[in-house]
């Protein structure tokens, strides 16, 4: 019989080389996370057609339900329970007894960050505080907001304006340690170049993107992404409708994550469900399939 011989030196580098390999692997993990925006349950939140959701319980469902550990939370299904106190202890310790980490606040009808009266746009940018303190209570990294100026004023002043309410707004976010973030959400936002634009005009440390897969309308969904993630604090996964290989019909998902993960992304992807043909239980299912599929492992 022949025996195979490995003397010590070898044999230590073998050691060391299976450690290293051993590191790889435990540190590389996923190229991205995967959370759970709110929204994708929301005709569940507003009681449309299904049993009426407890947003209370949000932290709880994505856990239980889907095996999802980050959530991105909708301020709508909060706005009157924000008024009573104890709102933010509440969603702590649900999410702390779920082990899932509070991503972000998207928030919608505080006022126009871009509106042409001063006062009014002061005003935005102040009704947006209550949620910079929720979302920090809560431990998260952001809220999202919405550029949204007067549609009727030129294209320059509508980036200006949009971009002096963000820049403000992003003063009072730095003293949370937060960021604001915009999505694509109609308008010009949905342009990509504008946005852009917007992010330049605002110049802050705390301002970014939160590019959405499918809100572009009439500008081109990739060309936008693309020219979004340089800024992109987050990234929303919006779906639609699958075909019978799970792929989403709207959105080539291959082409897409390429693009957000070749411009360095390593964050939180939310799943963001909108589709009428598979229920929102089944869509949120069949997003997380497919995300799945682009996570792999690797620096």
């Amino acid at each position: 019989m022949v025996h195979s011989r490995i003397d010590r030196r070898g044999f230590l580098g073998l050691a060391a080389a299976a450690a290293f390999a051993g590191r790889l692997r435990a540190e590389d993990g996923p190229r991205f996370k995967i959370s759970l925006a709110q929204w994708s349950l929301h005709n569940g939140f507003y009681g449309r057609g299904v049993p009426k959701l407890d947003p209370l319980d949000f932290a709880a469902m994505a856990k239980k339900d889907y095996g999802i550990t980050g959530i991105e939370y909708v301020n709508s299904f909060y706005k009157e329970l924000i008024k009573k106190p104890g709102l933010d202890k509440d969603l702590k310790k649900r999410a702390d007894d779920n082990g899932v980490t509070s991503v972000l606040i998207m928030c919608d009808g505080e006022g126009d960050l871009g509106n042409p009266n001063d006062a009014a746009r002061l005003k935005a940018v102040d009704n947006h505080v209550k949620w910079l303190e929720l979302a920090k209570a809560l431990g998260c990294h952001s809220i999202r907001v919405n550029a949204a100026s007067d549609k009727k004023l030129p294209r320059e002043e509508q980036a200006r304006l949009a971009a002096d309410g963000l820049h403000k707004l992003c003063d009072k976010a730095d003293t949370f340690s937060l960021n604001v973030i915009v999505e694509n959400h109609g308008g010009l936002s949905s342009h990509g170049d504008w946005l852009v634009d917007v992010m330049k005009r605002a110049d802050h440390k705390r301002v970014g993107t939160l590019p959405d897969f499918g809100n572009f309308y009439e500008y081109d969904r990739y060309k936008g992404v693309e020219e979004m993630m340089p800024w992109a604090k987050g990234v929303s996964a919006k779906s639609h409708e699958f075909d019978e290989a799970g792929n989403e019909t709207k959105t080539d998902y291959a082409r897409m994550m390429k693009i957000v993960l070749d411009a360095g992304y390593r964050g939180w992807v939310g799943i963001e469900y909108e589709g009428k043909k598979l229920s929102e239980p089944e869509g949120i299912r069949a997003t997380q399939r497919l995300l799945e599929k682009f996570r792999g492992t690797g620096k």
